[in-house]
């Protein structure tokens, strides 16, 4: 058994310290305590660019009410001078209470348009003959829309499309000459001109492509963008090749689709004189 000495609360005693180690009056022993680590506040994301967005915004707004303020402060800029002259219509003031003319139909291009459009489909060239087979299917000149329709490859699309701007009516008639050459005239009365303009646009916009003229076309003279087209033959082993010319253009709210057919080639003057008769017709 150990004595009291050598046991205290149940511990061993710690082994004796040598005083010639620690010198003559030891102390207790310190550790090294670490140094604190400075906390550093993390500034909120995002702060800073929302101070220098707001800086941009006030400086806009402040540009802006700055500039109207100096602009209100100015005298109003008087508008220029017409250049052209005589454009009020009548040309001298009328008395009170009567009304101008109205406009011949030779400068009026919607009343011309308004009366019976067959009658403004270009005369018959001298050696053409009317073509009674497909004449009877225009209802004596007079076309639906799906007739019309009828003459592109998607029909059903463009039945749709033509009720879709507008489509008013219709007038058309249709000639032949010999035996094999054949001529159809259109004219595709809109309820407005854009309308009419915009459908004459999406005929041209595929001419140039393989599967129609393969070509540019040729401008309509005296129409704005009007153009007509000869398309390449097309052959087929056991018949007779196929030749096609089409003319293309819009005045006022009628838009004109005009087509040659022919077993022999067509010429450029034959389309461009029949596109450009009618177009004096309108």
């Amino acid at each position: 058994m150990h004595s009291n000495d050598s046991i205290s609360d149940g511990q061993p005693e710690p082994p004796p310290v040598d005083a010639a180690e620690v010198g003559e009056h030891p102390g207790p022993v310190v550790e090294p305590v670490a140094e604190p680590v400075a906390v550093v506040k993390r500034r909120p994301r995002g702060r800073t660019t929302l101070i220098i967005a707001a800086a941009a915004v006030l400086g806009i707004a402040g540009g802006i009410a700055t500039g109207y303020t100096v602009q209100a402060d100015r005298a109003p800029t008087p508008l220029a001078a017409l250049s052209q002259p005589g454009l009020a219509y009548p040309a001298k003031a009328l008395p009170a209470g009567k009304a101008p003319d109205p406009l011949p139909a030779s400068q009026d291009r919607r009343v011309r348009t308004e009366g019976d459009l067959r009658k403004l489909i270009v005369p018959r060239p001298k050696g053409w003959q009317e073509d009674k087979a497909l004449t009877a299917l225009t209802q004596d000149g007079w076309l639906g829309a799906a007739d019309y329709a009828m003459n592109f490859e998607n029909e059903d699309y463009m039945y749709g499309d033509l009720l879709d701007q507008g489509l008013r009516r219709v007038a058309g008639t249709s000639w032949k000459k010999g035996e094999y050459r054949a001529a159809d005239v259109y004219l595709v009365q809109f309820r407005s001109g854009a309308a009419a303009a915009a459908h004459a646009e999406d005929q041209r916009s595929y001419m140039p492509d393989k599967k129609a003229a393969g070509n540019e076309g040729t401008a309509v003279k005296g129409s704005a963008e009007g153009r007509y087209y000869l398309f390449p033959a097309e052959r087929k082993a056991g018949y007779l090749p196929f030749y096609q010319a089409r003319a293309i253009f819009s005045r006022g709210d009628v838009m004109v689709d005009i087509h040659i057919y022919d077993s022999a080639p067509i010429s450029k003057k034959d389309i461009r004189t029949l596109a450009e008769r009618q177009l004096e017709r309108l």
